[in-house]
C-alpha cells in the first residue's frame, strides 16, 4: 500500500515538472507566432500601398514650358519611384480638345494644364476632377488666384502662373509710366503724327477692353459672393457704356491707326511697337520677349489710373495643373500637382520661364521685386479680376467682339452696340443649354 502511494505521487511529481517545463515553450511559441502575424500584417500593408502606386504618371505640359518643371519632375521620381512622362501640347484649345478624346479611351493624361477660364466647362463635362488638398496647401497662393480656379465651391486647378495685360513703353519716348491715361491723353495730342503713336491698345478685342468697362462699372456676369450668376449680364448697364464711349474717343480722334482694328490688328500693334514708333501700349507679358528681340529699350508698369480715378481693372488669367478625371491615379496626380506648385518649385520654374506664379510670399521677393516685368504683372493681377470661368464665358467673346469693333470704328453708337451684345450673348447662353 505504502509502496502504491508512493508510486503515485512519483508519478504527479513527474508530470507536473513536464507540464511546468512545457509552459514557457508554448508561450515563446505564442509569442514567436503573435509577432510572425504582425510582421506579415505589415508586410500586407507595405504591398497594398506599393499596389496602389502607379509605374507611371503623364503630364500634358504647355508648349515650350515643359523645361520649367524639368528638376521638380527629376525630384518627384526618385522621391516616389514613378517615372512621370511629359508631353508638350498646345493650352488654349489642343489640352482640352485632346483630353475630351483621349480621356474616356484610357489613353489620356493623369494631369494637363489650362488657362482656368476653362475650368468650368471642363468640370461640368466631367473632364477634370476636384482636388482633395488641405488648407496648407492652397494658403501660400493668392485670393485672386484660388478664386480663379474654383467652380461651384470646389477647387479644380493649384495655380502656376498668372498674367494680365500691362503697361509697356519705349523708354526713348517716356522718361516713365504715366499715373493717368488722362496724362497719356494730352502726350497723344503732341506725340501723334500719323506715324507715331503715344499709345496703342487692342480694345476691340474684349480681352483688353474689360479694363476699361470694367472700371467705369461694367461686369460680365454678377459676382454673389463668389458665385457668378449668368443671368445678370453687365455688359450694357450705365459703366460700360462710359467705358465704351471712352474707348470710341481714341479711335474717333485719330490716336489709333486704322489697322489696329480686326484680326490682324495684333500683329500690327507688336510691329509699331517693335518698330520704335509706338511710345506705350497696353499688352501681355508674353510680349516681352519680341521687344527684348527688337531691341527696344523698354520699361513696365501696373495701368494708369482712368479719368475716374480707379485703376483699369484688367482681367487676370491663371494657368493651373489639373487632375484628369479619367486618371486612375487621381490621388498621386494629386499629389505630383502640389508638388510642382509648391513655392519652391514655383520660383525655379519662373526662373527659367518667366511666367510669374501667384505664390504670396515670391511677390516679395527680389526675384519678383525686382523684375521690372514681374513686378508689373503681380501689382496689376491684384488690382484686376479673374476671367469668369463658368461654361457660359464661351457665349460671350464673339458678341463683344462684335459690338466692340463696330464701336471703334464708329459704325454704332455705344449703347446700341452693347444691347445687341448682350442680347446675343443671353441668346446664346439659352441655345446651349437646350442643347
Amino acid at each position: 500500500m505504502k509502496k502504491s502511494l508512493f508510486m503515485l505521487m512519483a508519478l504527479l511529481a513527474s508530470l507536473l515538472l513536464v507540464l511546468a517545463a512545457c509552459g514557457p515553450d508554448r508561450d515563446s511559441s505564442e509569442g514567436e507566432e503573435e509577432g510572425q502575424t504582425e510582421e506579415t500584417g505589415n508586410e500586407e500593408a507595405e504591398g497594398e500601398a506599393d499596389a496602389d502606386k502607379p509605374d507611371q504618371l503623364k503630364v500634358w505640359a504647355d508648349e515650350d514650358k515643359s523645361v520649367g518643371i524639368e528638376e521638380a519632375i527629376a525630384a518627384f521620381e526618385e522621391e516616389h519611384g514613378i517615372e512621370v512622362v511629359v508631353e508638350e501640347l498646345e493650352m488654349a484649345t489642343k489640352q482640352k480638345e485632346q483630353l475630351r478624346l483621349d480621356g474616356p479611351a484610357g489613353t489620356g493624361p493623369d494631369v494637363i494644364t489650362l488657362p482656368h477660364d476653362q475650368i468650368g466647362q471642363l468640370a461640368d463635362e466631367g473632364s477634370i476632377a476636384p482636388l482633395g488638398v488641405d488648407q496648407s496647401v492652397l494658403d501660400i497662393y493668392t485670393d485672386s488666384a484660388l478664386t480663379a480656379v474654383t467652380f461651384e465651391g470646389e477647387i479644380y486647378g493649384l495655380p502656376k502662373a498668372t498674367e494680365t495685360p500691362i503697361f509697356m513703353y519705349n523708354k526713348e519716348h517716356l522718361d516713365e509710366a504715366p499715373e493717368t491715361f488722362d496724362e497719356l491723353y494730352e502726350f497723344a495730342q503732341d506725340f501723334n503724327d500719323g506715324e507715331n503713336y503715344a499709345f496703342l491698345a487692342l480694345w476691340d478685342n474684349y480681352y483688353f477692353a474689360h479694363g476699361i468697362l470694367a472700371t467705369y462699372g461694367g461686369y460680365v456676369f454678377q459676382d454673389n459672393d463668389g458665385t457668378l450668376d449668368s443671368t445678370d449680364i453687365g455688359l450694357n448697364n450705365e459703366g460700360a457704356v462710359d467705358g465704351a464711349q471712352y474707348i470710341q474717343k481714341w479711335y474717333e480722334e485719330g490716336l489709333f491707326p486704322e489697322g489696329i482694328i480686326g484680326e490682324s490688328g495684333g500683329s500690327t500693334l507688336t510691329g509699331l511697337f517693335e518698330d520704335g514708333k509706338v511710345a506705350s501700349k497696353m499688352d501681355g507679358p508674353w510680349s516681352v520677349q519680341g521687344v527684348r528681340d527688337a531691341g527696344i529699350d523698354y520699361g513696365a508698369a501696373p495701368m494708369p489710373k482712368l479719368s475716374n480715378g480707379e485703376y483699369a481693372q484688367t482681367f487676370v488669367g491663371v494657368k493651373s495643373w489639373n487632375v484628369s478625371n479619367h486618371s486612375e491615379n487621381k490621388e498621386w496626380a494629386t499629389k505630383l500637382i502640389t508638388f510642382l506648385a509648391n513655392e519652391e518649385n514655383s520660383k525655379k520654374r519662373f526662373e527659367i520661364t518667366a511666367e510669374i506664379p501667384p505664390v504670396k510670399a515670391l511677390i516679395e521677393d527680389p526675384i519678383i521685386a525686382d523684375d521690372e516685368v514681374a513686378q508689373a504683372v503681380a501689382i496689376q493681377s491684384q488690382r484686376g479680376v479673374p476671367m469668369p470661368n463658368i461654361p457660359e464665358m464661351g457665349q460671350v467673346w464673339e458678341p463683344m467682339a462684335t459690338a466692340l469693333q463696330l464701336i471703334a470704328m464708329g459704325e454704332q453708337d455705344p449703347q446700341q452696340a452693347l444691347d445687341d451684345a448682350v442680347k446675343a450673348i443671353e441668346e446664346n447662353i439659352q441655345t446651349s443649354k437646350s442643347e
